[in-house]
């Protein structure tokens, strides 16, 4: 059957070019730019908020807990804050463990 149809061979292509590196390093460039913008860059905002918020505290403040424990600061000190919940009750809290600063007067409302 071979001398009715002749044989077909693929012809010889020339070596492929290889990748240039510039485009693997842009694009690799590319993606670190993109995760600051929307991963690390917002991460370090709430963290700089959060601080600010914990250094502007101050005795009297109504704050709640991360752990949603609501109650009125007595006492401050370096690393601790002293959190009134009730009328003679008190617990002592870190101070990273607040997690927002309520308005004044909310904590007689509820």
């Amino acid at each position: 059957m071979d001398f009715l149809i002749s044989s077909a061979y693929a012809q010889t292509a020339g070596a492929a070019q290889p990748p240039g590196l510039l485009p693997n390093i842009l694009l690799f460039g590319g993606l670190m730019v993109a995760m600051y913008f929307f991963m690390l860059r917002p991460q370090m905002k709430r963290a700089k908020e959060q601080r600010a918020m914990i250094d502007a505290l101050g005795k009297g403040d109504e704050v709640i807990s991360n752990g949603g424990i609501a109650g009125r600061i007595t006492d401050i000190g370096e690393t601790f804050i002293t959190l009134e919940i009730s009328s003679g009750v008190s617990v002592k809290l870190q101070k990273g463990a607040i997690s927002m600063v309520l308005p004044k007067g909310t904590l007689k409302s509820a």
